[in-house]
């Protein structure tokens, strides 16, 4: 199992059926589930750890399994369910960013004797992970997990795609020359410091710097780095060195104050794969500014200003009715990043749902995207008293869920017309996703759809690693085009060790609870 990384680490019905679920025979005892569960629950591993389990026939209302289903439990990750589908609902999953560039100033011929201004819009990839077909890229380990995961890859699109296409688009316009500057105007939200990470309303590759190692010839060589997206003033060196066959890879990642110098020190092992890291970019709208300004160079149009430096926002007009629009980049809908940020657990992208659904209704302060999804989840029959919330991924102590909400969004969706759209965007076990390498010979692989999550600090005092939450929620397919929906997750659970394998280890107790409800569940079916 592969789990997703955060601030501390993470994995990332209607009232009658949330009635039921409060009296299933097996709060009372456990003599219903598979054994095969019940054993994985009564480990030895599992001492102080408190379960929750709920599962539902979404048809018909009635409850198959029930434990603690209406007490609060850290949800890690399986959170970006409740922000994701207010952002879904809000947009509409057909809904594209379309991020234009006005030139403001005075056109003579091929000459603007002005600026450029790139309207941010909040889209999530800029067309970093677009395929050809217009889908959106992913592996089943992200890059934003790099330096938390060893195995992390990277997709293979261009992240400075949607940019690039913005300077093809200026140059056809006519603009050979621009006698002023480049401005990104990040206006359209204010960036929120208790979500972490912080959304921006421009984003280019996650806002990260990828580093990627590969072992020399012979122990001893020193590895080859390659690194992108290339922007001034961004710089990157290395020192990482090549150890034998067997010997530990191990790489540090250190940055300037200002984060555009970047070092990489350390060892790769001769037989390993090539190695990912990350590093932040620390001014998203200036990095953005550069990298537009180095695309029209490449483009064939010449910008008189210096390339580098702070975004020069004030020269911002207060708006851009009667400005001629020179270029525009289209996003692909909103369904394939709610896909995205499902299948990876995207942390970012998580709490940018939040933004998004507060200038939805007209605000620049992510907070009012909380109202928004109040609304959502009322109209979506969720009981909203059994969540807590304070941002969009998952990471925040305050966040907690009862398995009861989060069984009544997953039925919502269910009888939806999106239905099958929104079951296919989360991982699937044993497939794709965050679920993958779990299960990928038992007879639940491909019948399991569901988001997982989890939060997990160090337990200082014991030398270990303390796993506030595992957990796992979706659909379970029981053949004949049915379904039932499912809540699992265990808090209090700890490792033996610091070795974060003990997290994948409980992580994949939880995949295999899932798979044995999805087998008991298609039994029953037939």
């Amino acid at each position: 199992m592969v789990a997703g990384c955060c601030a501390l680490l993470l994995l990332a019905l209607t009232s009658s059926a949330a009635a039921q679920a409060a009296s299933s025979p097996d709060d009372d005892g456990s003599d219903r589930l598979d054994p095969r569960i019940t054993e994985i629950m009564g480990k030895p591993d599992y001492p102080n750890a408190r379960w929750g389990l709920l599962q539902q026939d979404p048809d018909s209302g009635q409850v198959v399994h029930s434990r603690l289903a209406e007490q609060f439990f850290i949800p890690g990750s399986v959170a970006k369910l409740f922000g994701t589908s207010g952002a879904w609902d809000t947009l509409g999953g057909d809904h594209r960013f379309r991020t234009p560039v006005y030139a403001v100033g005075d056109r003579r011929g091929s000459t603007l004797n002005g600026d450029l201004d790139l309207v941010a819009q909040g889209d999530l990839t800029m067309g970093g992970r677009t395929r050809p077909d217009g889908t959106v890229d992913y592996t089943d380990l992200d890059h934003t997990y790099a330096n938390d995961f060893p195995g992390a890859t990277l997709t293979p699109e261009n992240p400075l795609a949607g940019i690039n296409r913005i300077a093809q688009q200026v140059r056809r316009s006519g603009i050979t020359r621009v006698n002023g500057n480049v401005v990104v105007d990040n206006r359209l939200f204010q960036p929120e410091p208790v979500f972490i990470p912080v959304p921006t309303p421009l984003i280019i590759n996650d806002n990260l710097i990828d580093l990627l190692s590969t072992p020399g010839a012979r122990p001893g060589a020193p590895a080859r780095l390659d690194w992108r997206p290339k922007v001034a003033p961004y710089r990157v060196t290395s020192t990482v060195r090549t150890v034998a066959s067997g010997q530990p890879t191990d790489i540090d990642v250190t940055t300037s104050e200002n984060g555009t110098r970047i070092k990489l020190s350390g060892t790769i092992a001769a037989d390993s794969e090539p190695a990912l890291k990350v590093s932040p970019i620390t001014d998203p709208a200036a990095f953005g500014r550069t990298a537009l300004i180095e695309a029209l160079g490449r483009a064939g149009v010449r910008v008189t200003a210096d390339p580098t430096g702070a975004n020069p926002v004030g020269r911002l007009p207060d708006g851009y009715e009667g400005r001629p629009r020179v270029a525009q980049y289209t996003s692909p809908p909103y369904s394939q990043y709610a896909k995205l940020i499902f299948k990876v657990s995207h942390n970012l992208g998580g709490n940018l749902a939040i933004c998004l659904m507060a200038v939805a209704k007209g605000s620049q302060d992510c907070m009012d995207g909380f109202p928004v999804l109040a609304d959502f989840l009322d109209r979506a029959g969720v009981d909203r008293k059994q969540i807590q919330l304070l941002d969009g991924r998952g990471g925040n102590p305050v966040d907690r869920t009862t398995p009861t909400a989060v069984v009544q969004l997953l039925t919502y969706w269910h009888r939806t017309p999106e239905a099958e759209v929104f079951r296919n965007a989360l991982p699937i076990l044993g497939v794709d996703g965050l679920l993958a390498e779990n299960c990928t010979d038992c007879p639940a692989r491909g019948k399991v759809f569901a988001k997982t999550g989890a939060a997990v600090g160090l337990d200082a005092l014991n030398n270990r690693l303390a796993v506030g939450a595992i957990t796992i929620a979706g659909y379970l397919d029981k053949g004949n085009g049915r379904f039932d929906v499912f809540f699992a997750g265990v808090n209090g659970a700890s490792t033996p060790t610091t070795d974060v394998n003990g997290v994948l280890d409980i992580a994949d107790d939880l995949a295999m609870i899932s798979a044995y409800l999805q087998e008991d569940a298609e039994r029953r079916e037939d």
